[in-house]
C-alpha cells in the first residue's frame, strides 16, 4: 500500500504576498514614528536654541525695555531661520538682574514656549500638536553701568 499521495503538503506558493501585506504596513508604522520622533527633536533643539540667543540678547542690553525686545526678536528670528513655525508662541524674559547693584552678579532667564505644528505627517495617534519649551540663563556684566 502506497500512502506517498496522501501525506503531500499543500503548496506554499503566495505565503510570501501575505507575510508582505503583514509586515509592510507594520514598518511603515515603525518608520512613520521615527519621523515623528526626529522631527521634535529638531524642533526641541531649534526652541532651546531661541531660548539661548534670547538670554544673550538680552543680557547684552542697556535697559530692560530693551532687553525684551532684543530677546523677542532674536527668539523669533533663530525660529524663522530654522523653518519652525510656532501656532502659539510665547517669550517670557526675567529682567530682574538688571537690577543688581553694580559689582554683583545679575542675569537674564529667557523662557521659549512654542506649541508646534506637528499635523502634516498624518500619522493616526500621533498629536498634531507638541508644546516645546526651553529655558536658558545669560549674566549681565557686573561693573555696565545699568
Amino acid at each position: 500500500m502506497k500512502l506517498w499521495g496522501l501525506f503531500k503538503l499543500k503548496s506554499e506558493s503566495g505565503s510570501s504576498s501575505v507575510s508582505f501585506a503583514i509586515i509592510a504596513p507594520a514598518i511603515l508604522l515603525v518608520v512613520g514614528f521615527l519621523f515623528f520622533a526626529g522631527r521634535v527633536s529638531i524642533a526641541g533643539n531649534v526652541v532651546e536654541s531661541a531660548a539661548v540667543a534670547a538670554a544673550r540678547d538680552a543680557s547684552l542690553a542697556r535697559t530692560q525695555t530693551g532687553a525684551v525686545a532684543n530677546a523677542e526678536g532674536a527668539a523669533r528670528r533663530v525660529l524663522a531661520e530654522q523653518g519652525i513655525s510656532c501656532s502659539t508662541l510665547t517669550i517670557n524674559i526675567d529682567t530682574s538682574g538688571f537690577r543688581a547693584p553694580l559689582g554683583q552678579l545679575g542675569t537674564v532667564r529667557a523662557t521659549v514656549t512654542c506649541v508646534a505644528n506637528l499635523s502634516d505627517i498624518g500619522i493616526p495617534g500621533i498629536p498634531g500638536e507638541k508644546s516645546l519649551t526651553s529655558s536658558a540663563i545669560s549674566p549681565v556684566d557686573s561693573y555696565r553701568q545699568r
